[in-house]
């Protein structure tokens, strides 16, 4: 059975009156268990050539509602203006600016559940892998 582990820190000197700074992590586990994942979707690259074009990146139709699934994004543009919108259904998920990334459950179980994404100038480039056990 695979481990994966999921790590996360948040730092900061200058955010608050005191330093910041909280770190945790946590292994991924699979659907009403205590095991690993055992499947991964990537990791990929994703160039998108037309800006404002949104994009399914994920079928909900293609995974198991009861199955567990764990998606990683990130925008791998340097220019501070150029972002990507994430949709799960027709809800706006939010931004992902340069450089920043997002680590999420996603309950796939039929088409109402696609992830999409819309870049927001062209040629933009999307990281990702998705994470799940079936």
């Amino acid at each position: 059975m695979a481990t994966t582990t999921a790590t996360i820190t948040i730092s900061s000197t200058d955010l608050l009156t005191d330093e910041l700074s909280l770190s945790t992590s946590a292994t991924l586990t699979g659907h009403n268990n205590s095991t690993g994942l055992t499947q991964a979707a990537g990791l990929s690259r994703k160039k998108l050539a037309s800006g404002h074009a949104e994009y399914t990146l994920f079928d909900g139709s293609d995974y198991t509602a009861t199955k567990a699934h764990k998606l990683y994004l990130k925008n791998t543009s340097t220019t501070a203006d150029e972002s990507f919108k994430i949709t799960i259904n027709t809800e706006e998920v939010g931004l992902l600016y340069a450089g920043d990334w997002a680590f999420f459950p996603w309950s796939a179980h039929d088409s109402d559940n696609d992830i999409k994404i819309d870049p927001s100038a062209t040629d933009m480039v999307l990281e990702y892998m998705l994470f799940t056990d079936e």
